[in-house]
């Protein structure tokens, strides 16, 4: 190896030993105590979380090489280049490590801990040999059915339904944590898109926990989000390939914790608009995508039924399309991450506005989503004009994932 060579593999050695002591300091009792006593509980979390995810996302990345549990190119994929695949399994060891070594516990974060469990142990397997749609999707059945067996059901619509009340918020937090899990599978198509919509997600949640006075919920979304920190600087590099990419099951992962986390939240005691449309703005983003290309395909004809759309594979998607926009995918990229803050600060303030206010805020968020509209259809226009087909092909990634995992 010669020096010009040997330079950025010292770097990275002298960083990584700089994260292991990091990470020792972070054991120590006084350490926890001193975080713990000023009210940075949330603070040191992120830190322990963050630390331990970007120190297990290389010897995952050497286990997935050793293995051959890699992404390999073809035409119908972004990337040139054989990647490793698992790095959810780093993300899920150190989301609940952290958890685990603060001593932090409920009976409802033992159903998401078993969900995730569920969704991570599929999505290796279909990392390593492509597993069937059908049965992805029976697992995220599975996983938010034990989240919703630990007591967590959203509490959206008004008690004046009565015996009915219960059934349909049942089926409002089935058809979120479902629907939320599979739009991040949505987003799992361009480097650091998954992973950094993950962190910005989950930033907004420990905000509104803050905000409503929900310490608990705020630790499990600095657990989420140091994760996610971790491993982003492996998987977005601009100028330069990801190293690693989350695989199927990073990207269920972090959208069934979040959207479980979403339906834990306590949004607002008193005015049920600004319960209702907090979540709603934070994960807009998710949303919109899911909604937009849900609705295109359809009309279009790609999709005539629901086995249909679970096993679509299509570049149609939000990135996609910004990436004909803008002719690069880290600007992509970066203009969604800007997009969900956006969206995100205004779900903040709705914490403090009456109703008047809050419904113009909303549509605040709606007009912010319609210039982004206006932004796509000529984004879809460039494509049709390049010759590139944003259709797709027939796949085995639920909610229709673009054949490859970022």
């Amino acid at each position: 190896m010669n020096g010009a060579a040997a330079w950025p593999t010292r770097k990275r050695i002298a960083a990584y030993l700089g994260l292991v002591l990091l990470f020792l300091g972070l054991f120590l009792i006084p350490v926890r105590g001193w975080f713990a006593e000023r009210g940075g509980r949330w603070l040191y979390i992120l830190l322990f979380s963050g630390t331990l995810s970007a120190l297990l996302v290389p010897p995952v990345r050497a286990v997935a090489r050793r293995s051959g549990v890699l992404d390999l190119p073809d035409p119908r994929k972004l990337h040139g280049r054989a990647t490793p695949l698992l790095g959810g399994v780093a993300l899920f060891a150190a989301f609940c490590l952290s958890l685990l070594a603060n001593s932090i516990f409920s009976r409802d974060l033992l159903g998401i801990l078993l969900g995730s469990a569920l969704l991570v142990a599929v999505g290796v397997a279909d990392d390593i040999r492509p597993v069937p749609a059908g049965l992805k999707l029976a697992a995220q059945v599975a996983a938010t059915a034990l989240v919703m067996a630990s007591g967590l059901t959203l509490d959206v619509l008004p008690p004046a339904l009565g015996g009915w009340t219960w059934g349909a918020n049942a089926l409002l937090t089935f058809l979120w944590i479902l629907g939320i899990t599979n739009a991040m599978n949505f987003f799992d198509g361009m480097d650091g898109l998954a992973t950094g919509l993950g962190a910005v997600t989950a930033f907004f949640l420990g905000v509104l926990a803050y905000q409503n006075h929900q310490p608990f919920l705020g630790w499990l979304a600095a657990a989420t989000m140091g994760s996610c920190l971790g491993f982003l600087p492996y998987n977005f590099r601009p100028g330069r390939p990801a190293s690693i990419f989350l695989g199927d099951s990073g990207a269920a992962f972090i959208g069934f914790v979040l959207a479980a986390l979403a339906v834990k939240g306590d949004w607002a005691e008193n005015n049920p608009v600004v319960a209702l449309t907090a979540p709603l703005l934070v994960f807009g983003i998710f949303i919109y995508d899911m909604v937009y290309i849900t609705t295109n395909r359809i009309w279009s004809g790609k999709v005539r039924s629901f086995k249909g759309w679970i096993e679509y594979v299509g570049r149609d998607h939000l990135h996609h399309r910004l990436e004909a926009l803008f002719g690069g995918r880290a600007q992509s990229v970066l203009f969604i991450y800007g997009m969900s803050v956006c969206l995100g600060l205004t779900a903040t303030v709705l914490r403090h506005a009456d109703t008047r206010d809050a419904l113009l805020l909303i549509a605040q968020g709606v007009i912010i989503l319609l210039i982004v509209t206006i932004l796509e259809r000529e984004g879809n226009r460039r494509l049709r004009e390049g010759g590139v087909r944003a259709g797709g092909a027939p796949g085995s990634s639920p909610g229709g994932a673009p054949g490859r995992k970022a």
